[in-house]
């Protein structure tokens, strides 16, 4: 009887402990953002064909496994700066007006007067940190919109220079007055160390880091000896399972599990909660997305489609797997109502909060995602210039370069390889309808130029 009830006691602590709770205050908020990072690359997501595990990311599977991993998160872009713009104003760039990235002669720039999610936490008492890659400069040699501009109290090793073709070891061109605290220092590994000297500087305040990686991008770099394990592994191929890619990957995995333990050992781990993801999916021409269709520049889900994982130990219950379509959008309502933070009654957030699914108070709803992706010329990675919207499983894609038009249902088809526009015709109408309402109505909507006959 004895045991028995002390079994019984072992239960319901357990239960206890696992228990989702309703946070009694704002926890410490951390953003790690990787740089062209597909939905398949990481372990926890299947990592190319099932039971097949060429990265190798046991930081960031222990991470989902300890909070909630999202299926069906997009960007919301196929490229990096709108997405970024998405991330730090709530807003969707259609309707900011950026919509492609920013190249190094770029007049445009990401303005002050958008009150950015750093500025926004400032209100509730954060102590605010961007930790790498910013890309809302545009002309760098004008600092208009760098990030000193945007209120950040804190930031370390961000470009002051264009970033193209990537720069991963000292020292870097972008950032020409970054001296290395190391003898060949390696740039993820520069970010990582500045992560955990922000977090024990600022442990007894609240803070909100926004480590923000530059790796995975191209030109693909990683450290010699991860490349040399990963070409000495079965499978290992030039796109496939990408030696120089899974290197990078491997040195975002170790610093997620130095911020991890940084936390345990400061007792801060209950108080924090942490967001990985990513800006768009990997490149095509040095990853494959599968089972996933396309990759960066492109609208099928291979260039949309992303990691995310949501961790907050006690709050969010360990080893959810969400599929609520989520946005890169929702970040800021859900960290402004986490933070108890009420944005300007005047401003316009085109995102949802996804704070009470996160604490388990509400269930997964339907949502109606859009981009706007409007292009002169193709990309160089093969993006044209489009439009789509997702609507329940139905997803559709309006090129507006020749006006064609793709319809796929991705609970039975996520690959994208049946076009249904013909098969369902209300369907089409239907959502191509909406999709067209919707950018007419979104302020700053750039309209196609490349074929003036369609109309949005």
């Amino acid at each position: 009887m004895r045991k028995r009830v002390y079994t019984f006691f072992l239960c319901l602590v357990a239960i206890t402990v696992f228990a989702q709770k309703t946070p009694t205050a704002p926890p410490n908020i951390i953003i790690i953002l990787a740089d062209d990072l597909g939905w398949s690359e990481l372990g926890c997501y299947r990592n190319r064909d099932e039971g097949a595990h060429f990265n190798e990311t046991p930081h960031l599977d222990r991470l989902a496994g300890a909070g909630m991993r999202f299926t069906q998160a997009y960007a919301t872009a196929p490229v990096c700066t709108p997405t970024r713009i998405a991330l730090m104003t709530g807003q969707h760039p259609a309707r900011v007006g950026i919509t492609d990235y920013l190249d190094a002669k770029d007049e445009k720039f990401l303005s002050p007067d958008y009150v950015t999610l750093n500025e926004q936490l400032q209100k509730a008492g954060y102590h605010s940190g961007l930790i790498g890659k910013w890309h809302l400069t545009g002309d760098y040699t004008k600092k208009k919109g760098e990030p000193a501009k945007h209120g950040w109290d804190e930031v370390i090793c961000s470009e002051t220079g264009y970033i193209a073709n990537g720069d991963y070891f000292h020292p870097y061109f972008f950032m020409p007055d970054v001296p290395a605290k190391t003898e060949g220092e390696y740039l993820t590994d520069r970010l990582n160390a500045e992560a955990i000297d922000f977090i024990k500087r600022n442990q007894a305040k609240p803070f909100f880091l926004y480590l923000s990686h530059y790796a995975v991008h191209t030109k693909l770099a990683g450290k010699p000896g991860n490349v040399a394990k990963y070409k000495q592994k079965p499978g290992a191929g030039t796109n496939r399972n990408n030696p120089e890619l899974a290197a990078m990957l491997e040195s975002i995995d170790e610093g997620v599990g130095q911020i991890v333990a940084t936390l345990n050992e400061l007792n801060l781990t209950n108080n924090t909660l942490i967001l990985f993801t990513s800006d768009n999916g990997g490149e095509s021409n040095v990853t494959s997305n599968a089972p996933l269709r396309g990759g960066k520049s492109e609208l099928y889900e291979g260039g949309i489609r992303e990691p995310f994982i949501a961790c907050w130990p006690g709050v969010i219950k360990p080893g959810a797997v969400s599929t609520q379509v989520i946005n890169t959008l929702d970040v800021y309502p859900t960290l402004l109502e986490l933070a108890s933070v009420k944005p300007a009654t005047n401003l316009v957030l085109d995102g949802l909060s996804v704070a009470p699914l996160l604490i388990g108070t509400r269930p997964t709803t339907s949502r109606t995602l859009y981009w706007h992706y409007p292009l002169p010329k193709p990309h160089f990675l093969g993006g044209r210039s489009a439009g789509a919207i997702r609507s329940g499983d139905f997803k559709l894609i309006e090129y507006f370069d020749n006006g064609q038009i793709q319809l796929f249902n991705l609970a039975d088809d996520v690959g994208e390889q049946t076009d249904l526009s013909e098969k369902l015709p209300a369907k089409r109408t239907e959502l191509l309808t909406q999709l067209r309402a919707w950018r007419q109505k979104t302020i700053s909507a750039k309209q196609p130029t490349t074929n003036q006959s369609i109309k949005p």
